[in-house]
């Protein structure tokens, strides 16, 4: 087969007799139409609700959350002030919000006629622009960008997807921890976790309805990077959210493969280093003990403080402590790789330097043929596409 690599392919041969089948729920649709209009279809039929301008008044001040990370991030915002403007809310009324440090080039590609949109970036240290919003059941006491909780309406317009803390990213998820004050997004990101979820975080779900029950645009990614699906709603649309992702990114094996070929297709200027960390862990979760993982990309993400913690360390097991020692900004990532570095020996093609994937606990390849010979040394093969985006467990009741 021809395996997606980046922007290419990475020819692979594995012979019938030892490939391992990748069941899914479903087979993956085609998408219909663009970013813009499947955003506008979804808000039009919501799940389990009217058209979301039945809920708006011309009056309203609208804050919509954006996931930047998004593919077609301004294409599908679009879509969401179209949307608006059928209510009567014109683009000054609105603000769009991104988390800290997201990407920033939505701002060039949003049309010409939504130019009036006011765009914040979240400040989690900036204690002005927090503002208290409740105490939750267990007593503690949340503190919010400010311009989310003082809003009329509004609309999370994010991507879902799999999250080492919170889960499932998205949606409740882009709230909190995402807009959360910095104690409060520290804490969540002691949560760190190389499991398979079961679910979303139930204090944040809490959280998004003691906002005001915000209204939900959930992105599914489909293969490379694509807008697969959108699914819009009120809160609880989240769960059918999570049933289509799932549906589309969680699969099973039967048994344990001895190899795992993980690859990462996309624009690899949008690939992070989280991204490689979710493959491989991806992989690891179901290779067969003292088995290899072989990431394939060809993107070169920036290594933060605590991958370079990371290569400074003899092994993943030391890394453990130092990362949650210091918590780094990309604490989840590294908590991700190490995983899959102690559970299975990793190999990894990458724009990285031999010497840089070597101190990643990883072995180098730069060419299919080094792939090819991996896949001859292996007795059972398993190939994840798009492994970033996938979770995949072995069957309980193989």
């Amino acid at each position: 087969m021809e395996l997606p690599v980046g922007l290419g392919v990475w020819p692979v041969d594995v012979p019938p007799e030892k490939a391992v089948p990748l069941r899914r729920a479903a087979i993956p649709s085609v998408p219909t139409a663009g970013g813009r209009e499947l955003v506008r279809a979804a808000l039009e039929k919501p799940h389990g609700f009217e058209p979301l301008r039945r809920a708006l008044t011309p009056d309203d001040r609208v804050t919509v959350v954006l996931d930047p990370e998004l593919p077609e991030a301004a294409e599908l915002l679009a879509g969401v002030l179209d949307h608006l403007r059928t209510a009567r809310i014109g683009p000054a009324a609105v603000t769009v919000l991104t988390p800290p440090d997201g990407r920033q080039d939505w701002i060039d590609e949003l049309p010409d006629e939504y130019a009036d949109v006011t765009a914040e970036t979240h400040h989690p240290a900036d204690r002005a622009k927090l503002a208290y919003l409740a105490t939750t059941k267990a007593g503690r006491r949340v503190y919010l960008n400010r311009t989310l909780v003082e809003a009329d309406f509004n609309v999370l317009l994010t991507g879902r997807g799999y999250d080492p803390v919170t889960g499932y990213a998205g949606a409740e998820a882009a709230v909190f921890p995402g807009l959360a004050d910095e104690e409060l997004r520290a804490a969540a990101a002691g949560q760190v976790t190389g499991e398979a979820p079961s679910g979303p975080s139930a204090e944040a779900h809490e959280i998004a309805w003691l906002l005001g029950t915000p209204f939900l645009v959930q992105v599914i990614e489909g293969a490379g990077g694509t807008v697969q699906e959108v699914v819009a709603g009120l809160l609880d649309s989240g769960a059918e959210g999570v049933r289509r992702q799932d549906a589309r990114w969680r699969g099973t094996v039967a048994g344990e493969p001895d190899l795992v070929i993980a690859a990462v297709s996309g624009d690899p200027d949008r690939i992070t280093f989280l991204d490689l960390a979710k493959a491989a862990a991806c992989g690891a979760r179901v290779v067969k003990k003292g088995g290899r993982v072989a990431v394939l990309t060809d993107a070169a993400p920036a290594l933060g403080e605590g991958a370079e913690l990371l290569r400074r360390q003899d092994g993943p097991q030391g890394a453990y402590k130092r990362l949650a020692a210091l918590k780094p900004a990309d604490w989840a990532g590294c908590h991700l790789w190490a995983y899959a570095a102690k559970r299975a020996s990793l190999v990894l093609a990458s724009g990285y330097p031999d010497d840089v994937v070597e101190e990643l606990f990883a072995t180098p390849i730069s060419k299919p043929s080094e792939l090819q010979r991996l896949v001859a040394a292996a007795d059972a093969v398993l190939i994840v596409p798009d492994a970033h985006r996938s979770m995949v467990t072995v069957e309980e009741n193989r």
